[in-house]
């Protein structure tokens, strides 16, 4: 199993999953046609379903020209508002795609209808793939736009945190660095969140993805699977889990980033009057 990371759009993240002995391919949020076709031919495989973790425009768009032009093709997602869905998941489905196992993994939260899907192959050595669309980022999780703290909690601690702790973590955007600048603001002495944003700060510079990440690697510095630790519960004055998480969600979604500090030789550039040409109205 081969994971074809492909960035899109602003910061949105399309995967495509390759059976490497029949070389069959499956899409996980197709949102960029043209994009993804171009991969599919370079990689020389047959797409031969989507899977698409919420109907937002940004994971779903793609999916009626695709499936235009790609006859028989198999959309499979959770929510009647996904286009040109051709099969509706129920949670703990398992489907299977050549040796590629999938289980779909209900994540209300996000959206009400958001699916999450967990890949693995039997008796390969290599970690299974959780495709967790916006309900899990690296370092951080979606904003709760149709859902609770209280669905929220029970994803991350009854659905996806139950799953083995080695699992690559594929999400829906990279949104890295701005998560755990949230996070460091959060858990201040975590020297885990520091050595992380430094890492996801190099991969930004190099316009590298921080995709995957692993479960594992995840509890140590998401603040969003870090509940019940006493830093969280001191930073939001909460000490139930739920109420821990809902008050992360309402400060993450007023966070502001930390603006870089101007450069000093900028600022007295300024400071002599050295850009005045420039700036003057014509």
């Amino acid at each position: 199993m081969k994971v074809k990371v492909i960035s899109v759009l602003e910061d949105n993240y399309m995967y495509l999953v390759i059976e490497e002995r029949t070389r069959d391919a499956i899409a996980v949020d197709a949102a960029v046609p043209k994009r993804l076709l171009e991969i599919i031919r370079k990689e020389d495989v047959a797409l031969r379903a989507i899977l698409t973790t919420h109907h937002h425009w940004d994971h779903a768009r793609g999916n009626e020209e695709l499936a235009r032009l790609c006859p028989g093709l198999r959309v499979y997602g959770a929510d009647e508002r996904i286009g040109a869905l051709t099969h509706k998941v129920t949670h703990n489905q398992e489907l299977t795609f050549g040796a590629i196992r999938v289980r779909c993994l209900f994540t209300p939260c996000h959206t009400s209808g958001h699916m999450c899907y967990f890949m693995w192959e039997d008796g390969s050595p290599d970690a299974p793939a959780l495709f967790s669309g916006d309900t899990l980022f690296v370092g951080g999780c979606g904003k709760f736009f149709e859902g609770t703290a209280e669905q929220m909690y029970a994803n991350f601690t009854q659905i996806l945190g139950a799953l083995p702790k080695e699992t690559k973590v594929f999400c829906g955007h990279e949104c890295t660095v701005r998560n755990l600048k949230f996070a460091l603001k959060v858990e201040p002495e975590n020297e885990i969140v520091k050595k992380k944003l430094a890492w996801a700060k190099q991969r930004d510079d190099e316009d590298l993805p921080t995709v995957p990440s692993t479960l594992q690697e995840e509890f140590l510095y998401n603040p969003f699977l870090r509940v019940t630790e006493e830093p969280l519960q001191k930073f939001t004055g909460k000490t139930d889990p739920v109420e821990v998480l809902r008050t992360l969600r309402t400060e993450k979604d007023n966070f502001k980033k930390p603006k870089e500090r101007p450069n000093p030789q900028a600022m007295l550039a300024f400071d002599w009057g050295l850009f005045s040409p420039f700036l003057e109205k014509k």
